[in-house]
């Protein structure tokens, strides 16, 4: 059964992601905002989900498919990782420190911040 919710979750993650990368103005710009912003709401839904699952009763289902799932299909470090390569082929190295800095930082941030414990 968890097989199944990853895969739902994470089709749906991936639609979300897929949307962003739709959104017009973000196509124009050459930093790779649309990765940033899905990396940075990624983190932010994984913690709100992980802040719910820890503190609702055992529900078996909700970590695979709303964690693993989601926030997984959701997240995009493989395009990430490739659109920082491609920052660094083109001789773009403020944008690729810039990006690096900021997803990891927000991303880290979040949780520091809110400390899910």
């Amino acid at each position: 059964m968890n097989w199944f919710l990853v895969f739902l979750g994470g089709g749906i993650g991936s639609v979300l992601r897929f949307g962003i990368g739709q959104i017009h103005i973000l196509k124009q710009i050459s930093f790779p905002w649309a990765t940033l912003l899905s990396n940075i709401l990624a983190c932010l839904l994984f913690i709100l989900f992980l802040s719910y699952v820890q503190k609702t009763p055992k529900i078996e289902w909700l970590q695979p498919f709303l964690l693993v799932g989601i926030c997984g299909g959701f997240s995009t470090f493989s395009t990430f990782s490739y659109e920082n390569y491609q920052l660094f082929q083109s001789g773009n190295y403020l944008f690729l420190i810039t990006n690096i800095i900021v997803s990891i930082s927000v991303g880290m941030g979040s949780f520091m911040i809110l400390k899910l414990n």
